[in-house]
């Protein structure tokens, strides 16, 4: 059993149940000196709290997927087996294969005409050496035949870390969102690349290009929007595409933006932190080198190198989050030709609740910066 499944949810809470009523049960015939009555009584409680404790565990992971396997929970790399697709569905690229589809949780979703379709995929880094899984939302527009000969904007959505990226479908809802948005009128047709920005679990490369190691920022300014364009109807240009993500995928967003304004002309940081994590997760990023540390610091960007193009948006709040400050700070130093713009709720925390507010006005935003030519 997955988990993320239910039956191990209902086992786990009813074998915590059982046990608290085996204690009240049994307690009293375990109340009395000796060691196997003592040992009775510490055992109980520990198999108690231990189920207890899993059982809310699971519940919150179910909530908000933190890990979405028991292989991502312990940390195992989950190597993909790569079919590739030749099927004339656009999606032929040597350098990304398509290795399933689902549904999108849409009225109509098993319809691609009318709810979309998702593709599971794995990108291989061309330049980076990276191969990454990552899911692709494809509008229902896609799919219609008045849209046959048209390109479409396409957005690239990141996880924080140590997230899965089916957090951006089920906790998130990210193809639900866009569907939602463009059946109201406030954006167009979007195609959405979602995936972690760990792609090389479990370590959190924070996405920079690591002396020696994994080129993590290079695979995603360059290698996953050419497997994309080469794969799907995308454009190529900047004004073509966007990234967003939510806390170290935020951090890598605006970075990624920031650095390559030439590839993406607009970039969301959902709570956001703005300079590299070091810590035991990420390792040595820089071995040594203060330019590398100081090129992956947003904040030192903006004071020491000439403003860049493109578009940022940033979010945070009043009440709740740690980076209100620093977030402020990041608005005051953008100058023109960037612009930025920001969400600020009145209260609100770091997590999938706080960022499933955040996440229509940012795809709102997010179309109004993109063009599908």
């Amino acid at each position: 059993m997955g988990l993320t499944s239910t039956p191990v949810l209902v086992v786990v809470a009813v074998l915590a149940v059982a046990l608290f009523a085996a204690t009240v049960r049994f307690w009293p015939h375990l109340a009395r000196p000796g060691a196997a009555a003592v040992s009775g009584r510490i055992g109980l409680l520990l198999a108690t709290q231990l189920t207890l404790f899993a059982a809310v565990g699971l519940a919150a992971n179910n909530a908000f997927l933190f890990y979405g396997s028991w292989a991502d929970l312990f940390g195992r790399q989950q190597e993909l087996g790569v079919v590739t697709d030749h099927a004339r569905s656009g999606s032929g690229s040597r350098h990304m294969a398509r290795i399933g589809t689902q549904h999108p949780d849409v009225p109509g979703g098993r319809v691609p005409s009318v709810g979309g379709r998702i593709d599971k995929v794995v990108v291989l880094g061309r330049t980076s050496g990276i191969e990454a899984p990552a899911y692709v939302y494809l509008p229902p527009e896609y799919f219609r035949a008045a849209y046959a000969g048209r390109r479409f904007p396409a957005a690239v959505v990141l996880t924080g870390y140590p997230g899965t990226a089916e957090n951006l479908l089920k906790g998130l809802r990210y193809p639900q969102t866009a569907h939602e948005r463009v059946k109201a009128g406030k954006a167009q047709p979007m195609i959405l690349v979602m995936l972690r920005p760990t792609v090389a679990p479990p370590r959190d490369t924070e996405c920079v290009d690591i002396p020696k190691g994994p080129q993590t920022e290079t695979f995603f300014a360059k290698d996953l929007p050419e497997a994309i364009a080469g794969s799907y109807r995308v454009g190529e240009k900047a004004r073509n595409w966007g990234i967003i993500g939510n806390s170290t995928g935020g951090y890598c967003a605006l970075k990624i933006g920031m650095r390559h304004p030439d590839r993406y002309a607009a970039s969301a940081g959902l709570s956001a932190y703005y300079k590299a994590a070091e810590d035991p997760t990420t390792g040595d990023l820089f071995h040594g080198s203060e330019e590398l540390r100081n090129r992956a610091d947003l904040m030192w960007t903006l004071e020491n190198e000439p403003p860049s193009g493109g578009s940022f948006l940033v979010t945070t709040s009043r009440e709740g989050e740690g980076n209100l400050g620093s977030t402020v700070k990041f608005i005051g130093k953008v100058k023109a030709p960037a612009r930025v713009s920001s969400i600020v709720l009145d209260s609100g925390g770091h997590n999938f609740t706080t960022w499933r507010r955040e996440i229509p006005p940012a795809l709102e935003w997010l179309s109004a910066r993109l063009s599908e030519n």
